[in-house]
């Protein structure tokens, strides 16, 4: 299904892994943080992580804002969040805490990303006909960068009648090539996200859900400090160039000839940002109080 053959491992792609790697292998050694210090770094990646996804597709809601619906979570029902925003905001909540508190029991299939899915929209009232369900009808798709203005090419999402069949084989693939380990892992799930926003197979929510899995499955293989660290975060940060290489790698799959590169190194430089940010955080958590 995907032409993993016609990667191109350029010294940067290789700089990046060795870079993402090697705090991988520190973070291991350093052992678990105390709970002093992994409360507060799970609980602030959460809160970005919401914020910054929600944003990414075009919301204005503030971190304090998110703050707030999460604060409520625990005694507001579904239904009781009046605006869009705040709807999405508590739908992400729960689906994003299981990830990070559940992640070596959660199976990577078909019928768990359709879970996510109804979870992830489970307090939004416009989306209830479709929650957990593969598309129906067919779309274009584009992303809007700064200001509404387009980014890329319109380009048409998979026909309905083949997004199922197109889901299995995606699925298919990765369980194959973590198995074979002919691909380093990072270069397995940046392939995965970018053919599964590709295929768009849910009517709404497909960008949420795709930076979700791909923390699952980072967590699932081994970077296990993702959960201290908000990738969201770092990618509304670099938004523009997050549309524009999904939309360059996008166009050429399926032509014979994939250009992997723009997206590979967007997400793996998105990566070594991340273990960056954590390092900061890290360091000045361990400086010194007066």
């Amino acid at each position: 299904m995907i032409q993993s053959d016609t990667i191109q491992i350029t010294p940067e792609i290789l700089a990046l892994i060795a870079r993402i790697d090697e705090f991988r292998r520190a973070w291991r050694a350093m052992g678990e943080l105390s709970p002093e210090q992994r409360s507060p770094l799970r609980g602030a990646a959460m809160l970005e992580s919401i914020g910054s996804s929600m944003r990414i597709e075009g919301s204005e809601i503030t971190d304090l804002e998110v703050e707030r619906v999460l604060s409520s979570l625990s005694t507001r029902l579904a239904g009781s969040f009046p605006t869009r925003e705040e709807q999405e905001a508590a739908g992400y909540a729960e689906p994003i805490k299981k990830v990070f508190s559940s992640w070596r029991a959660i199976p990577f299939t078909e019928a768990r990303i359709r879970q996510m899915h109804r979870d992830l929209l489970a307090y939004s009232e416009k989306d209830a006909w479709h929650r957990g369900s593969y598309r129906e009808t067919s779309i274009n798709t584009s992303n809007s960068g700064e200001n509404g203005a387009r980014v890329g090419t319109v380009f048409q999402a998979a026909a309905p009648l083949d997004v199922a069949h197109l889901m299995a084989e995606l699925i298919g693939w990765l369980k194959e090539e973590q198995a074979a380990r002919r691909l380093h892992s990072l270069l397995i799930i940046a392939l995965w996200v970018v053919v599964f926003l590709k295929i768009h197979p849910f009517q709404d929510g497909n960008g949420p859900l795709s930076r979700m899995l791909t923390t699952l499955l980072l967590l699932q293989s081994g970077y296990e400090y993702v959960q201290y660290s908000s990738l969201e975060s770092v990618i509304e940060g670099n938004k523009e160039a997050y549309f524009t290489a999904l939309h360059q790698t996008q166009e050429t799959i399926g032509t014979g000839s994939p250009n992997w590169q723009p997206w590979l190194v967007f997400f793996l430089r998105s990566l070594a940002q991340q273990v960056t940010r954590l390092e900061k955080k890290i360091e000045h958590n361990s400086e010194p109080r007066d």
